[in-house]
């Protein structure tokens, strides 16, 4: 089975290390579900991570890994959508309503 680390690995170009920490933190445990996961994986994992930066009141320029990392995430997701193009639309905007919500909420 290739996992979504895997997939995460054979990415061009690689990310920083750092940045690769960060994903891989972020993904946790759903590093090792099958590759064909990978869009709703990187999509939870990038609302967490803009859900915890929003959640912090105190955010920083220590939350800038974290926002990058989600949108490394989300990219990520898009990228592995593409290969069901006629879902594209659909999850794009399922993200985008998710991912809007977060401020909301945060306010």
């Amino acid at each position: 089975m290739r996992t979504i680390a895997d997939w995460l690995a054979e990415r061009e170009p690689a990310p920083p290390a750092a940045l690769v920490r960060r994903l891989h933190e972020s993904l946790g445990p759903d590093l090792e579900r099958d590759a064909s996961e990978a869009v709703d994986a990187c999509l939870d994992a990038g609302r967490r991570l803009v859900a915890s930066v929003l959640s912090d009141e105190g955010a920083s320029r220590d939350s800038a890994l974290d926002l990058l990392a989600a949108d490394a995430l989300v990219t990520y997701a898009f990228e592995a959508a593409s290969a069901r193009p006629k879902e594209l639309l659909d999850r794009a905007a399922r993200a985008m309503s998710d991912i809007a919500a977060l401020g909301v909420a945060a306010t």
